[in-house]
């Protein structure tokens, strides 16, 4: 069994949504809600060259997500499904990841579009979204075949709370 990882949040996200109530569940159900990074200060260059990419990847610390089940039942289904193939947002590493499309960045803020996170989000990581990397052309979506475009309506019902 590994060690005890900690990690140091680099910044703070902010956005419109204070509450996970009626709030996207994907960054698609976010398109164009404007949310802003705020970078701590001595790490602000960083960002050198990011404006360069139109999207990044927010890794995030999910704050307000308390414990966890093994099956869950996800946003876009009704049935109970294992954890690990969903995103829902209780986890025993709470963990978020977005693909949000950078607007412009102004010394240690990075301000970005396609908002899925709730605000004073912590923020552990940025990095860049490489079509070439990132995108495989063959690829199965067990159990949301079919579903996975309901994610730009669906909202949060509140099925996670704490």
């Amino acid at each position: 069994m590994l060690g005890k990882v900690v990690y140091e949040p680099i910044g703070v996200i902010h956005t419109p949504f204070k509450t996970r109530e009626n709030m996207p569940i994907q960054p698609s159900g976010g398109k164009d809600i404007e949310g802003v990074v705020v970078l701590r200060p001595e790490l602000a260059e960083a960002l050198t060259d990011v404006d360069g990419f139109s999207h990044v990847y927010l890794i995030y610390h999910l704050h307000r997500s308390k414990g966890h089940s093994l099956k869950v039942v996800p946003f876009l289904d009704t049935e109970k499904r294992g954890l690990f193939a969903t995103r829902a947002p209780r986890r025993p590493n709470p963990i978020g990841i977005s693909v949000v499309r950078v607007k412009r960045i102004e010394e240690n803020k990075v301000y970005f579009q396609d908002v899925d996170m709730l605000d004073g989000t912590p923020l552990l990581d940025i990095k860049p979204c490489v079509r070439e990397f990132d995108s495989r052309q063959k690829t199965r979506i067990g159990w949301l075949e079919g579903k996975s475009g309901k994610a730009r309506r669906k909202k949060s019902d509140g099925r996670f709370r704490d």
